[in-house]
C-alpha cells in the first residue's frame, strides 16, 4: 500500500491555510456584529404615544451630532405602519407618525434611527 508523501513546504502551507480560516470567518461577522450594535444604540431622546390608530414618536437630540428617526407602529391584524424620516441637528425636536388602517388598532409604538 503506498502512503502519500507531503513535503515539508506543503504541511506548512496547510497549517497557515487552517490558522488562517477561523479568522477570515470570524473577523467579518465580529466586525459587522460592532458596526449593528453602534447603529442600533439610541442617542435620540424619545417618548412614544398612541390614540388607538396613530403612533408618534417625540423625539430630541441632545447629542451633538446629527441623527435622525422615523416611527414604527405594530398593528393588530393589520400590516404595520412606518413614519417618515426625520432629521434632526443637535438640539433640534420633531415628532413621527404612522397610522393603522384597520385591524385592532396600535399594539406598540416605537422608533428606529438611523
Amino acid at each position: 500500500m503506498n502512503k502519500p508523501r507531503f513535503s515539508g513546504l506543503a504541511l506548512k502551507l496547510a497549517g497557515v491555510a487552517a490558522l488562517a480560516l477561523p479568522v477570515l470567518a470570524v473577523a467579518p461577522g465580529a466586525e459587522a456584529a460592532q458596526w449593528q450594535a453602534a447603529a442600533a444604540a439610541k442617542i435620540l431622546t424619545c417618548t412614544t404615544d398612541t390614540d388607538g390608530y396613530w403612533g408618534h414618536a417625540h423625539c430630541r437630540n441632545n447629542a451633538n451630532v446629527v441623527r435622525a428617526f422615523r416611527v414604527t407602529v405594530k398593528c393588530g391584524w393589520w400590516p404595520d405602519a412606518i413614519g417618515s424620516w426625520k432629521t434632526l441637528n443637535p438640539g433640534g425636536a420633531d415628532v413621527s407618525s404612522a397610522r393603522c388602517m384597520g385591524g385592532t388598532g396600535v399594539g406598540s409604538v416605537d422608533w428606529q434611527e438611523g
